[in-house]
């Protein structure tokens, strides 16, 4: 447990953004499964919906910082080349 001021205050901030990075990286996995679940039910209109609502989601990850581009980049292009299987 933190003893200087400075310290004490680093920590809740930290734990406030933990929580919300958490929330983020929860509201894009969910995203993401939305698709993943649209192409197993062999859906294309469905997967096509959930990607264009899934892309977003997953760029604004890159821009609050939780996520690597290059990452970003990789998920979205595998999630499209499934649909693009179906």
């Amino acid at each position: 447990m933190p003893n200087i001021k400075q310290a004490k205050k680093r920590a809740r901030q930290a734990e406030g953004s933990r929580q919300l990075n958490k929330h983020h990286r929860s509201k894009m996995r969910t995203s993401i499964k939305k698709v993943q679940a649209a192409i197993e039910e062999n859906n294309k209109d469905a997967a096509n919906a959930a990607f264009k609502d899934a892309c977003p989601v997953i760029d604004s990850m890159v821009n609050k910082g939780i996520l690597h581009k290059n990452n970003a980049a990789r998920k979205k292009q595998r999630l499209n080349g499934h649909i693009k299987a179906l």
